[in-house]
């Protein structure tokens, strides 16, 4: 018994994976696009993410000589995550259109790519607002805007980060994310603790300066426990934004689950009202 409550726990399930996979469609469309809209507009934000991030790279290798550092930040691991996002949905809408809106790859795909997909969703509406509230009131400072090109990175990598996924919260059909999905989160989170210390391991650097135990001591610890308390929090407010937003305007999009539910609201009201009235023709 305890075995397969175990396996129902760690099922594709569990972890948003339906079969048949995402039957309405929901990540390749929205209530305001249409579907080919939808497409352009996330390859639209893939190529200018991409030149984002190859531009940064190229800069601080020929101007700072400092490529070695790049995929050891936070913000440079989730701005990809973002890159690698808006490739992966894109094309998959473009697809969607291409087949008569019918279907598209990911849904004849493996559970476990399906699975990865959806987790991506929920990493890059969740992290950029982790980078853009971190930088902005801990690290943020006045070389932030002195020349043109730190300007434009660090508005291109800390805020519109989260402009774009606003975008996949607010004006898309996708998520909201199960709950499960908060403890890979944390575990990818305790992964980049890791990546942090073995960067100042091998390159002699702290990624963030507070990270760094010896200057901050007892606040690391509350630094650390700060940003999970703070995932979590994020998670719960993205999924509840979710939720309200399929509600209001794709209530047709609603998951499975939450679909059974409004139709037994709705028929437990429908027993009360005619109950009500037997009750009151036999009291007449």
């Amino acid at each position: 018994m305890r075995l397969t409550g175990l396996r129902s726990y760690l099922s594709y399930e569990w972890f948003g994976v339906s079969a048949p996979f995402d039957s309405a469609c929901r990540l390749v469309t929205s209530p305001f696009f249409s579907p080919l809209s939808l497409g352009a507009l996330r390859v639209l934000f893939a190529v200018y993410s991409l030149v984002t991030t190859i531009t940064v790279l190229v800069f601080e290798s020929v101007r700072f000589h400092d490529s070695n550092g790049f995929f050891s930040y936070f913000t440079d691991l989730s701005y990809i995550g973002l890159v690698a996002y808006f490739w992966a949905s894109g094309i998959q809408t473009i697809a969607f259109v291409i087949w008569g809106q019918k279907a598209y790859p990911l849904q004849k795909w493996s559970r476990i790519l399906q699975f990865l997909h959806i987790l991506l969703y929920t990493t890059i509406t969740i992290f950029p607002f982790i980078v853009t509230v971190v930088y902005w009131t801990l690290l943020a400072s006045s070389s932030t805007f002195r020349t043109q090109y730190s300007a434009w990175s660090n508005v291109s990598q800390h805020a519109m980060n989260s402009c774009f996924a606003l975008f996949e919260i607010l004006l898309t059909n996708a998520g909201p994310s199960p709950w499960s999905h908060i403890s890979p989160g944390l575990v990818l989170f305790a992964c980049y603790l890791g990546v942090a210390y073995i960067t100042h391991a091998t390159q002699g650097f702290y990624t963030y300066d507070f990270l760094d135990p010896s200057a901050q001591h007892g606040l690391l610890a509350a630094y650390i426990i700060g940003m999970g308390i703070g995932y979590c929090i994020l998670f719960a407010i993205v999924k509840g934004i979710c939720t309200l937003r399929c509600r209001l305007v794709s209530p047709s999009r609603l998951d499975p689950s939450e679909q059974v539910q409004s139709e037994d609201l709705h028929e437990w009201e429908h027993v009360d009202v005619e109950q009500l009235k037997e009750s009151t023709g036999s009291e007449a």
